[in-house]
Protein backbone atom coordinates (compact mmCIF):
# COMPACT_ATOMS: atom_id res chain seq x y z
CA UNK A 1 0.00 0.00 0.00
CA UNK A 2 0.84 3.48 -0.67
CA UNK A 3 1.59 5.51 1.96
CA UNK A 4 2.62 9.25 0.31
CA UNK A 5 0.68 12.06 1.12
CA UNK A 6 -0.30 10.09 4.82
CA UNK A 7 1.15 11.86 8.15
CA UNK A 8 2.40 10.09 11.50
CA UNK A 9 -1.68 9.62 11.89
CA UNK A 10 -2.23 8.14 8.33
CA UNK A 11 -4.50 11.06 7.71
CA UNK A 12 -3.93 12.85 4.35
CA UNK A 13 -1.29 15.58 4.48
CA UNK A 14 -3.26 18.18 2.57
CA UNK A 15 -6.13 18.02 4.26
CA UNK A 16 -4.12 18.24 7.49
CA UNK A 17 -2.53 21.47 6.81
CA UNK A 18 -5.76 23.10 5.23
CA UNK A 19 -7.23 21.82 8.63
CA UNK A 20 -4.63 23.85 10.66
CA UNK A 21 -4.54 27.01 8.17
CA UNK A 22 -8.36 26.87 8.53
CA UNK A 23 -8.47 26.82 12.19
CA UNK A 24 -6.18 29.84 12.27
CA UNK A 25 -8.58 31.66 9.98
CA UNK A 26 -11.35 31.00 12.12
CA UNK A 27 -9.70 31.94 15.46
CA UNK A 28 -8.46 34.98 14.06
CA UNK A 29 -12.26 35.41 12.74
CA UNK A 30 -14.11 34.39 15.70
CA UNK A 31 -11.43 36.69 18.05
CA UNK A 32 -12.89 39.77 16.30
CA UNK A 33 -16.26 38.84 16.28
CA UNK A 34 -16.06 38.36 19.85
CA UNK A 35 -14.55 41.67 20.59
CA UNK A 36 -16.88 43.39 18.40
CA UNK A 37 -19.99 41.66 20.25
CA UNK A 38 -18.32 42.73 24.20
CA UNK A 39 -17.36 46.03 22.97
CA UNK A 40 -20.49 47.50 25.07
CA UNK A 41 -19.76 45.29 27.95
CA UNK A 42 -22.57 43.01 27.14
CA UNK A 43 -23.57 40.07 25.51
CA UNK A 44 -27.62 39.56 24.48
CA UNK A 45 -29.77 37.01 23.17
CA UNK A 46 -29.70 37.65 19.57
CA UNK A 47 -25.70 37.56 19.40
CA UNK A 48 -24.82 34.51 21.78
CA UNK A 49 -27.64 33.12 18.53
CA UNK A 50 -25.11 34.36 16.10
CA UNK A 51 -22.13 33.12 17.92
CA UNK A 52 -24.12 29.26 18.24
CA UNK A 53 -25.01 29.47 14.31
CA UNK A 54 -21.53 30.79 13.49
CA UNK A 55 -20.01 27.59 14.90
CA UNK A 56 -22.47 25.39 13.70
CA UNK A 57 -21.50 27.13 10.23
CA UNK A 58 -17.80 25.74 10.88
CA UNK A 59 -18.31 21.92 12.07
CA UNK A 60 -14.56 21.26 11.26
CA UNK A 61 -13.82 23.55 14.07
CA UNK A 62 -15.66 21.65 16.45
CA UNK A 63 -12.91 19.22 16.79
CA UNK A 64 -10.42 21.66 18.04
CA UNK A 65 -9.97 23.21 21.74
CA UNK A 66 -11.23 25.71 22.87
CA UNK A 67 -13.38 26.28 19.81
CA UNK A 68 -15.66 22.74 21.26
CA UNK A 69 -15.71 23.61 24.64
CA UNK A 70 -16.75 27.57 23.35
CA UNK A 71 -19.59 25.75 21.34
CA UNK A 72 -20.92 23.36 24.01
CA UNK A 73 -21.35 26.18 26.59
CA UNK A 74 -22.95 28.50 24.56
CA UNK A 75 -25.25 25.25 23.35
CA UNK A 76 -26.28 24.71 26.86
CA UNK A 77 -26.43 28.40 28.10
CA UNK A 78 -29.30 28.44 24.96
CA UNK A 79 -30.68 25.06 25.49
CA UNK A 80 -34.18 26.41 27.17
CA UNK A 81 -33.99 29.14 24.46
CA UNK A 82 -33.22 32.27 27.22
CA UNK A 83 -29.72 33.39 28.06
CA UNK A 84 -30.16 34.61 31.60
CA UNK A 85 -27.84 36.95 33.95
CA UNK A 86 -25.57 34.46 35.22
CA UNK A 87 -25.18 32.72 31.90
CA UNK A 88 -24.40 35.89 30.16
CA UNK A 89 -21.97 36.79 32.51
CA UNK A 90 -20.22 33.37 32.02
CA UNK A 91 -19.93 33.67 28.57
CA UNK A 92 -18.71 37.19 28.67
CA UNK A 93 -16.11 36.13 31.03
CA UNK A 94 -15.14 32.80 28.79
CA UNK A 95 -15.12 35.28 25.26
CA UNK A 96 -12.87 37.54 27.18
CA UNK A 97 -10.10 35.02 27.96
CA UNK A 98 -10.43 33.81 24.25
CA UNK A 99 -9.53 37.29 22.79
CA UNK A 100 -7.06 38.08 25.97
CA UNK A 101 -8.86 41.01 27.08
CA UNK A 102 -9.33 42.96 24.43
CA UNK A 103 -5.43 42.33 22.93
CA UNK A 104 -5.31 43.36 19.44
CA UNK A 105 -1.99 41.44 18.37
CA UNK A 106 -2.81 38.09 16.78
CA UNK A 107 -4.84 34.87 17.08
CA UNK A 108 -5.74 33.04 20.61
CA UNK A 109 -2.68 30.78 19.38
CA UNK A 110 -0.12 32.60 19.75
CA UNK A 111 -0.79 33.62 23.75
CA UNK A 112 1.09 30.74 24.92
CA UNK A 113 4.45 31.36 23.82
CA UNK A 114 5.41 33.79 27.05
CA UNK A 115 4.22 31.66 29.61
CA UNK A 116 6.56 29.00 31.47
CA UNK A 117 4.82 26.15 30.56
CA UNK A 118 6.68 22.82 31.23
CA UNK A 119 8.58 21.50 28.48
CA UNK A 120 7.99 18.60 27.06
CA UNK A 121 4.38 18.57 28.73
CA UNK A 122 4.91 16.28 32.08
CA UNK A 123 2.28 13.38 32.34
CA UNK A 124 -0.20 14.44 34.86
CA UNK A 125 -1.02 12.06 37.44
CA UNK A 126 -4.31 13.13 39.56
CA UNK A 127 -4.57 10.82 42.36
CA UNK A 128 -3.13 12.32 45.41
CA UNK A 129 -1.95 15.13 43.20
CA UNK A 130 -2.29 18.61 44.50
CA UNK A 131 -3.68 20.99 41.84
CA UNK A 132 -3.83 25.02 42.09
CA UNK A 133 -5.72 26.45 38.90
CA UNK A 134 -5.13 29.95 37.84
CA UNK A 135 -7.25 31.98 35.17
CA UNK A 136 -10.14 31.33 33.80
CA UNK A 137 -11.05 28.04 32.31
CA UNK A 138 -12.95 27.51 28.90
CA UNK A 139 -13.21 23.45 30.31
CA UNK A 140 -15.80 24.66 33.21
CA UNK A 141 -16.47 27.18 35.89
CA UNK A 142 -13.24 26.88 38.46
CA UNK A 143 -16.30 24.93 40.92
CA UNK A 144 -16.84 22.45 38.14
CA UNK A 145 -12.88 22.25 37.21
CA UNK A 146 -12.18 21.65 40.75
CA UNK A 147 -14.71 18.68 41.10
CA UNK A 148 -13.15 16.87 38.28
CA UNK A 149 -10.06 17.50 40.17
CA UNK A 150 -11.17 15.86 43.43
CA UNK A 151 -13.60 13.08 41.15
CA UNK A 152 -10.33 11.79 39.96
CA UNK A 153 -8.16 11.27 43.08
CA UNK A 154 -6.69 15.15 43.06
CA UNK A 155 -6.79 17.77 45.65
CA UNK A 156 -7.35 21.45 44.29
CA UNK A 157 -5.85 23.76 46.33
CA UNK A 158 -6.27 27.69 46.59
CA UNK A 159 -3.02 28.70 46.53
CA UNK A 160 0.78 27.09 45.21
CA UNK A 161 2.94 25.91 47.63
CA UNK A 162 6.07 23.81 48.15
CA UNK A 163 3.18 20.70 47.98
CA UNK A 164 1.95 21.75 44.64
CA UNK A 165 2.17 19.34 42.30
CA UNK A 166 0.75 20.81 39.20
CA UNK A 167 -0.24 24.72 38.98
CA UNK A 168 -3.05 24.75 35.56
CA UNK A 169 -3.00 27.61 33.30
CA UNK A 170 -6.83 28.65 32.22
CA UNK A 171 -7.31 29.12 28.75
CA UNK A 172 -3.40 29.42 27.16
CA UNK A 173 -3.06 32.15 29.29
CA UNK A 174 -1.90 35.74 28.54
CA UNK A 175 0.80 37.43 27.15
CA UNK A 176 1.46 40.07 30.53
CA UNK A 177 0.73 37.02 32.67
CA UNK A 178 3.19 38.39 34.80
CA UNK A 179 1.15 42.22 35.41
CA UNK A 180 -2.06 40.10 36.02
CA UNK A 181 -3.93 39.72 38.67
CA UNK A 182 -3.44 35.86 38.89
CA UNK A 183 0.33 36.39 37.61
CA UNK A 184 1.79 36.15 40.77
CA UNK A 185 0.87 31.96 41.32
CA UNK A 186 2.68 31.65 38.17
CA UNK A 187 5.60 33.59 39.54
CA UNK A 188 5.51 31.57 42.66
CA UNK A 189 5.23 28.56 40.69
CA UNK A 190 8.30 29.32 38.71
CA UNK A 191 10.56 30.03 41.61
CA UNK A 192 9.42 26.83 43.17
CA UNK A 193 10.65 24.79 40.36
CA UNK A 194 13.82 26.90 39.58
CA UNK A 195 14.69 25.72 43.39
CA UNK A 196 13.95 22.36 42.12
CA UNK A 197 10.43 21.97 43.50
CA UNK A 198 7.90 19.03 42.00
CA UNK A 199 5.76 21.56 40.65
CA UNK A 200 5.01 21.24 36.90
CA UNK A 201 3.39 24.36 35.19
CA UNK A 202 0.72 23.31 32.49
CA UNK A 203 -1.66 24.72 29.99
CA UNK A 204 -5.69 24.22 30.13
CA UNK A 205 -5.36 22.45 27.11
CA UNK A 206 -3.02 19.33 28.33
CA UNK A 207 -4.64 19.28 31.84
CA UNK A 208 -8.01 18.72 29.92
CA UNK A 209 -6.86 16.41 27.64
CA UNK A 210 -5.80 14.16 30.97
CA UNK A 211 -8.93 14.47 31.94
CA UNK A 212 -9.79 11.78 29.35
Amino acid sequence: MNNAGLDENAQPVTRRMNLARNTTRDANELTGIARGVLADGALNQTEAEFLLKWFDERPESLAVWPFNVIFQRLSDALEDGQLDAEEERDLIELLLDFTGGGSTDGAVASRASTLPLNSPEPEIEFEGAHFCLTGAFATGSRKECEREIADRGGMPKPSVTKKTSYLVIGNVGSTDWANTTYGRKIEKAVMLRDDGGQIAIVSERHWAEALG
